[in-house]
């Protein structure tokens, strides 16, 4: 079976790690510039300049000519079948969550009240 393109749709494009920090960073500070998130990133500006258009293309980051930079902003609408996708499992990581804090808080409380064995021993 033949790989999709990562231009095809956002899920493509985002299946990419530093394609998710790009879009992580942006939606964290705000629109970029790319020399800025060369330096953030760490990455070549070669790179990073190519994640950014495979991004443009699917729509999910816009840019702006500001002078001599390029600086890149989010468009969530475009995320927003990511958005929707993901909405069904929030209800199983509620329950989960759930789970976890009613077992800290029976731990938390049986640890309140563990008896101290100094305390219980009769007059000698």
């Amino acid at each position: 079976m033949a790989r999709a393109r990562t231009t095809s749709d956002v899920f493509n494009a985002i299946a990419e790690p530093r394609r998710r920090q790009i879009l992580e960073l942006l939606a964290v500070r705000g629109a970029l510039a790319v020399g800025t998130l060369v330096v953030l990133l760490g990455h070549p500006q070669s790179a990073v300049s190519k994640h950014l258009g495979v991004l443009r293309k699917v729509g999910v980051v816009a840019v702006v000519k500001q002078g001599k930079q390029r600086v890149y902003r989010i468009d969530a609408a475009h995320l927003k079948t990511v958005h929707d996708w993901v909405k069904p499992f929030e209800q199983l990581w509620d329950h989960h969550l759930a789970r976890i804090k009613a077992l800290a808080e029976r731990r938390a409380q049986e640890q309140t009240f563990v008896p101290n064995p100094q305390q219980q021993k009769g007059p000698s």
